[in-house]
């Protein structure tokens, strides 16, 4: 109930404030588990992410938001994931793993923070998705969150992994560049 009022209220926000564009939401799919691969610059991306969607987006966020009284009650209802960082969270992964398997949909920020280097991307994205076989949905965030700018979120087609399925140690960090490179691609074509 609670995400479903904030994802309507944020809708509006985003259409009004931002002038929101949204391409691609039918290449989400349906059903399943879904991974959505995100490029990530603002704090209002993750609201971003799942405000044009119908199904419920799950968030693995860090630790320390978990900590505001107000949060810790609200952000488990709003489908986010205490993950500490810095280190192996296996209760994170543990509960990531479990989303994918009752078929829902994770959102994930692979360069994991907002002030990162683009092409120093995490591999959580890539080790969920090989191996839950979650379909990976790029996404691309296109503007800076200026008032009254437009803004666009692109939904890609999913990103093909079968190459992948059988590789060893090093295939984390192959499935990591061909989903990066999708999201810069798709940002490059939509700005």
């Amino acid at each position: 109930m609670l995400y479903t009022v904030l994802k309507n209220i944020f809708y509006v926000l985003f259409k009004l404030l931002f002038r929101l564009e949204i391409t691609g939401t039918s290449n989400v799919p349906s059903e399943g588990p879904v991974i959505l691969c995100a490029n990530h610059t603002s704090n209002m991306d993750p609201p971003l992410l799942g405000t044009p969607l119908r199904r419920k987006v799950h968030y693995l966020a860090k630790a320390e938001l978990f900590e505001n009284p107000l949060l810790s009650w609200a952000l488990p209802k709003l489908g986010a994931i205490p993950i500490k960082r810095g280190g192996v969270a296996k209760d994170a992964i543990r509960a990531g793993f479990q989303v994918l398997k009752e078929d829902k949909m994770m959102g994930i920020f692979p360069e994991g923070t907002r002030k990162s280097d683009s092409n120093a991307a995490k591999k959580g994205a890539a080790m969920f998705a090989l191996r839950s076989g979650a379909t990976v949905v790029p996404v691309a965030i296109v503007g800076n969150y200026r008032l009254f700018r437009k803004m666009k979120i692109v939904y890609g087609s999913p990103v093909d992994l079968t190459e992948f399925q059988d590789g060893g140690a090093d295939v984390l960090d192959q499935v990591t560049d061909k989903i990066m490179a999708r999201i810069r691609e798709m940002i490059r074509s939509n700005q």
